[in-house]
């Protein structure tokens, strides 16, 4: 063999294996991935509520508290003041000593008892079993409105003590005081009485009568 056929040979040689070489280096060509479809979103399960069980209803409304029954209306009393007082009066007056024409005062009734009872009644059976008597002429209810005004007490006021009453008939210019009370038992009292006399407070008089019930 020739020398130029010799490297000619070479050349051929080294470019084949040249040829071999980059067709080994060449990369493999990247697949592009393949977009995958987009899956349809599921909505989420609606939340699950617990159930409330039902409370049954009441057949009527629910009140506040029990009703209580009805309280009985508190007995109220009756006394015959005018049967107890019509004695009494009819006594004082035909007692000695009394001076005829004489001012008096028929003081309020003290309620002296054991529980409540009308005095106001007691006193208006007094002064109505006085009228038209012939030894006093009484206090009239005006005059005796006024000295109470004029001593700052009530005209519906109780003096409750004797030394009272003789101030206050002082203050009208009686001369008599007619001082009463109602003691013991409220269901059947008793109507004591005492005619006093204003200018020295001396007892001339007393009496008392049982008072019954209507």
């Amino acid at each position: 063999m020739s020398k130029l056929s010799r490297y000619a040979f070479i050349a051929a040689v080294a470019v084949f294996l040249a040829g071999c070489v980059g067709h080994r280096e060449q990369p493999a060509p990247v697949e592009e991935a393949k977009p995958t479809p987009e899956q349809p979103q599921t909505p989420p399960p609606p939340p699950t509520v617990p159930t409330v069980p039902t409370i049954p209803t009441q057949p009527g409304p629910i009140e506040n508290g029990a009703q209580q029954p009805a309280q009985p209306a508190p007995r109220v009393r009756h006394y015959d003041w005018n049967g107890a007082a019509q004695p009494l009066v009819s006594k004082m007056v035909q007692s000695e000593g009394i001076t005829s024409g004489s001012i008096l005062l028929v003081d309020n009734v003290n309620n002296r008892t054991n529980g409540s009872i009308n005095s106001t009644e007691a006193t208006a059976a007094l002064s109505n079993a006085l009228k038209g008597n012939s030894k006093f002429t009484l206090v009239s209810a005006q005059q005796l409105a006024v000295a109470k005004q004029q001593l700052g007490l009530s005209p519906q006021d109780s003096l409750g003590s004797r030394n009272k009453a003789m101030g206050l008939a002082r203050t009208v210019g009686a001369q008599y005081v007619l001082y009463s009370n109602a003691t013991g038992n409220a269901n059947a009292p008793t109507l004591s009485s005492q005619l006093m006399l204003v200018q020295t407070g001396e007892i001339i008089w007393s009496g008392k009568g049982a008072v019954t019930q209507q």
